[in-house]
């Protein structure tokens, strides 16, 4: 592609993606590394994460910070007070994105947003997985049932008072039944510690 026209060839390219590409499949796409970053460095385009870009001219982002986390690592899940916040379920207001990744894996380097990493393993990590597409986004996220009994496990890092709240929350909005929270507390083993507060509410 010529410069002149090479730019408005890739925005065109991108419209037909959805608008949004990873620097891999543009590159695969037959933009240019150097198109790419004069996209970048002229507005028409912008880093949604470190490689991976969007249009500019795509409405702005409903939830920037949840897309900018699984756009960087598209194989954490979103899971504590962050999903709390996604699914209704609590009055915290995140100040950073919570991320569970799979126990083993390294910790990733991330510039933005902010990420506070959770290790998980076996069915605590796997079981629970909501997928939905935010901004065009893929984002998993843990389900209401599985995150309050993730709040459990974890309540010594988060506080009790956020887990109770989040059981209480989530009871009243029906996100969840009490088998379903039973169960993700037991897969999570803190289903004995859940179920006198769970009882208190019935």
């Amino acid at each position: 592609m010529k410069n002149g026209t090479s730019k408005d060839k890739a925005i065109r390219v991108f419209r037909r993606h959805g608008g949004m590409l990873r620097t891999k499949q543009a590159l695969g796409l037959r933009i240019h590394r150097r198109t790419l970053y004069k996209l970048r460095d002229t507005g028409r385009t912008a880093a949604v994460s470190r490689g991976f870009y969007r249009l500019a001219e795509l409405p702005p982002l409903g939830n920037p910070d949840l897309v900018a986390a699984c756009s960087a690592i598209p194989k954490g899940v979103i899971c504590l007070v962050s999903a709390l916040a996604f699914h209704g379920i609590t009055t915290q207001v995140p100040h950073q994105v919570d991320l569970a990744i799979e126990q083993k894996v390294k910790r990733p380097r991330v510039a933005y947003p902010p990420i506070r990493v959770f290790w998980f393993s076996g069915g605590a990590f796997t079981k629970g997985v909501e997928k939905h597409i935010l901004d065009g986004v893929p984002v998993r996220v843990y389900s209401p049932a599985k995150t309050v009994a993730d709040c459990f496990k974890y309540r010594n890092k988060i506080g009790l008072d956020i887990a109770l709240e989040a059981l209480r929350l989530c009871r009243k909005e029906k996100k969840a039944s009490v088998d379903e929270l039973m169960k993700f507390g037991r897969i999570c083993r803190v289903a004995s510690i859940m179920r006198p507060y769970l009882e208190a509410m019935l």
